[in-house]
């Protein structure tokens, strides 16, 4: 590129995260070259893209100046907050000593020897073993390959199914998006491909009027059994799913659920998956989900909160009963990747594990900001819009409603045509709080650093949010 064009113009002048930025300079950039995740390009044109600039605790600033509270951790994954500078300096250590390395070829290196250890210790009794990834998307296609070759080794290769949950998310690779049940995502590209099927989700929101939740739970996981049964046990290999939803709503399953999940995988002896993408590494109070969950998985899928998306890293946790059939009857694995236990990756792991341990973050959660949270952010139930409002951990999610009921069930839902959620979104940035929205649910999950006085900080400007939206829908002649 010539030093005259317009756009080297505008990359050199960028000097520090403290400038002045040309926000529409930056803009025109971005739609020029830049094609995002999950986006309509052209809608995206219209508007042009908030530019995040700063990060700092719990809180973002834009290419603007406004300050913005970050109810979602990024993506889910910046558990210990932003501007952490120790994370910084182990990856520039990292990368003076030892940039990159492979792992194949029967190299090893340092940091990545030292995390898989230490995750060994982090993790439930079962799991010794660690296989490296970028992303959970990665760490998922390797699940594929790992339930697959194990049972190639047993002698039943005919166990190659399977089962994975409607609303369920699991990454957007071939294989990652497969497992996944979502609609949108099925609709593009020929998913999923072919031996992944899918039950339904547990949501309560959905059970039939007049069933408790518990009664709910036993029914949602016996789809799993109704669907093993459909396809013949001997050609199940696994079943996959999240502790708790995440793209999907924040969707907290009933208690009764996941034990009677972990009864039917036993009776059948299926491969149980748990994909702690979202849920490892604090965000339920405890290390991962499964814990708390009571469940003991076969594979345990992990990503973003490991470095707290600092550096990209992702992985699968082996258990031994899969790890030792690869380990002793296996040869070669032929499965892997260029940035498989990437040195700098598993630097920034290590001290972002440090400081959740040293912080006692995990049991911050746990016993008080979790608590805390789960008890205001309940407080918005009252709120005319608000059908449902729930929690568990740090990650909590409401429903919007155009009418309310005393029961859940008796709710009247806005139409889905009317985006009414994207509507509370943009409120939401106004009043300088992110919260997600996925239909008509709005969804957050703070950094774990947050305080109990940042907790209320938090739902105040949700509330504030949640009022604007009401008067607007009031406006359109929608309430």
């Amino acid at each position: 590129m010539t030093t005259n064009t317009p756009d080297a113009a505008f990359l050199a002048s960028i000097k520090t995260p403290q400038q002045d930025f040309d926000t529409a300079a930056i803009r025109q950039l971005d739609s020029a070259h830049f094609l995002h995740p999950f986006t309509d390009h052209g809608s995206l044109a219209e508007k042009g893209a908030r530019v995040m600039v700063r990060g700092e605790g719990i809180y973002l600033w834009d290419s603007e100046g406004h300050k913005i509270l970050d109810g979602m951790s990024g993506l889910w994954c910046v558990n210990v907050g932003y501007g952490r500078t120790s994370i910084s300096q182990a990856v520039y250590r990292q990368m003076e000593t030892l940039p990159f390395y492979n792992s194949f070829f029967n190299t090893t290196n340092v940091p990545a020897v030292t995390l898989a250890a230490q995750l060994a210790q982090l993790a439930p009794a079962p799991f010794k073993h660690v296989f490296f990834t970028s992303s959970g998307s990665e760490a998922n296609d390797t699940n594929v390959r790992l339930v697959r070759r194990y049972w190639d080794l047993l002698g039943h290769p005919e166990r190659h199914t399977i089962i994975g949950r409607v609303n369920g998310y699991h990454g957007s690779t071939m294989a990652g998006a497969s497992l996944g049940g979502m609609a949108g995502m099925h609709a593009q590209g020929g998913l999923p491909i072919p031996g992944i099927v899918h039950i339904g989700q547990p949501n309560y929101a959905e059970a039939p009027k007049g069933m408790t939740e518990a009664e709910f739970g036993i029914v949602a996981a016996g789809w799993l059994e109704q669907k093993i049964l459909e396809l013949g046990p001997d050609k199940v290999a696994a079943f996959i799913g999240e502790p708790v939803q995440g793209a999907g709503g924040v969707i907290i399953p009933p208690p009764t659920y996941w034990p009677e999940i972990q009864r039917i995988c036993d009776k059948y002896d299926v491969l149980l998956i748990a994909d702690e993408v979202i849920t490892g590494f604090g965000r339920l109070g405890t290390w991962f989900g499964s814990e708390l969950m009571q469940i003991q998985p076969d594979l345990i899928t992990f990503a973003k909160g490991v470095t707290s998306g600092y550096v990209p890293l992702g992985g699968v946790l082996v258990g031994s009963r899969v790890a030792h059939v690869l380990i002793e009857k296996g040869g070669e694995f032929n499965h892997g990747f260029t940035y498989s236990g990437h040195p700098v990756a598993c630097a920034a792991a290590l001290e972002n594990l440090r400081i959740i341990q040293d912080e006692q973050l995990v049991n911050a959660v746990a016993v008080d900001t979790g608590p805390y949270l789960k008890q205001k952010f309940a407080s918005l139930s009252d709120h005319p819009l608000v059908g449902h409002a729930d929690s568990l951990g740090f990650v909590a999610g409401l429903n919007l409603v155009r009418k309310k009921a005393e029961h859940l069930h008796d709710c009247v839902p806005f139409d889905q045509a009317l985006h009414v959620g994207m509507i509370c979104r943009g409120y939401m940035f106004a009043n300088g709080i992110i919260m997600r929205a996925v239909g008509d649910r709005m969804i957050v999950a703070p950094p774990l650093v947050m305080t109990q006085a940042q907790v209320d900080e938090m739902v105040d400007r949700i509330r504030q949010s949640l009022d604007d939206t009401l008067a607007d829908l009031i406006k359109r002649g929608w309430v």
